[in-house]
């Protein structure tokens, strides 16, 4: 079973998907990374995304699709894959869940649920790294990242304004495609505004028979 990550900006999804990869030995598709690697790549495919991007373009999403079918073909068909940040929109996951059927893999969507008040509240009090661009949250009291002993720094693009957009983007496009899930019973949805541990704790035990 592989599993769809959905969270809202600020809803800690980096940290909660990190911990499913661990214990699940998932194997993780996130979108930003996979295509930077494709750009890198020199393959046609490559070179293909790289000339969207330099042109100031979103990759489209039969584009993404290609990606996505080139990731999974090089997994064996019993590893399950933790995909992060894509779906966006209701056409791309119905493309995506059709992909995966194609393939005899099914998919559950995992929701780490925060209001859109704790969201804006985080995201303007979270800081990053400088150099790795680890993300904090606003209880880490250190000024130095943990892993690297970087400087950390508040966004540029975490102002309210900025995040506000981005929240609407993630209402009018990504909501829907929760709903979908959930309509398929096929959503599992854990409460990101407890503590760390005790939404890693909820997240497991809500998830684990998915793989058990």
């Amino acid at each position: 079973m592989d599993i769809i990550l959905f969270g809202m900006q600020g809803s800690g999804k980096g940290t909660q998907g990190k911990i499913l990869e661990e214990k699940y030995h998932l194997k993780v598709f996130e979108m930003g990374g996979q295509l930077r690697e494709m750009i890198a790549s020199g393959t046609p495919l490559g070179d293909k995304i790289k000339e969207i991007v330099n042109a100031g373009n979103l990759v489209d999403d039969d584009t993404v699709l290609q990606v996505v079918g080139e990731f999974v073909d090089t997994l064996q068909s019993d590893q399950p894959i933790l995909f992060d940040g894509i779906p966006r929109t209701v056409a791309q996951s119905d493309k995506l869940l059709n992909l995966l059927s194609t393939k005899g893999r099914d998919a559950f969507a995992v929701l780490i649920k925060i209001t859109e008040d704790e969201a804006i509240n985080r995201l303007t009090q979270r800081r990053v790294c400088e150099s790795c661009k680890g993300v904090y949250p606003p209880s880490y009291k250190s000024e130095e990242c943990q892993h690297c002993g970087g400087k950390l720094v508040v966004r540029q693009d975490d102002t309210p304004d900025s995040i506000k957009r981005r929240l609407e983007n993630y209402r009018k496009e990504t909501i829907p495609v929760i709903d979908g899930f959930y309509d398929r019973d096929h959503l599992i949805e854990v409460d990101g505004e407890q503590e760390i541990d005790k939404v890693s704790k909820e997240m497991i035990e809500k998830v684990d028979y998915l793989f058990n």
